[in-house]
């Protein structure tokens, strides 16, 4: 060959192409990190309700706790009274206004007997209730340890889950 043809010729070596660069991804990457922003924003959503739910119930249990010291202490009609109006806080919460508002008395006994009281609000501890309100200063017969924890056992259940 002559050296014009060979300098005509003049072969390169294969050379590979430049590798991919980082950005834009890829469309997989995209829908990967739409996935994962919607489960972080869902997760972060979950756990803040439920820190949330967690101290609710916490500020309803420390009540009912400040509530039956000063009920175990002076056993006075209005510590009553608050006590039955914590529970119709609680029940406003979870039920229809239309269904807790107008009940009194042996009615809202027996609703909070159906709604975890399981009878004692009627029949047992609970009663004092349904009239104890009421009375004007007279000390009310009641054993305290008991009345506790029926409604300590009927917030428990009824404060699972607010809204």
């Amino acid at each position: 060959m002559s050296a014009i043809a060979q300098s005509a010729l003049q072969l390169r070596d294969i050379h590979l192409p430049a590798s991919p660069g980082l950005w834009p991804p890829a469309p997989g990457w995209w829908i990967v990190f739409a996935v994962s922003v919607a489960l972080l924003t869902w997760g972060i959503a979950f756990a803040a309700r439920k820190y949330h739910v967690h101290r609710r119930r916490q500020r309803i249990i420390a009540d009912f706790g400040r509530l039956e010291q000063e009920l175990a202490s002076k056993r006075s009609p209005e510590v009553l009274a608050r006590i039955s109006a914590l529970l119709r806080r609680i029940a406003l919460t979870r039920y229809p206004r239309q269904q807790i508002a107008p009940l009194n008395g042996e009615t809202w006994l027996k609703f909070l007997d159906a709604s975890g009281g399981n009878g004692r609000f009627s029949t047992g501890p609970g009663s004092v209730l349904a009239s104890g309100p009421y009375q004007r200063s007279t000390p009310i017969d009641l054993e305290t340890a008991d009345f506790g924890a029926l409604v300590r056992d009927w917030i428990n259940k009824n404060t699972k889950d607010l809204p």
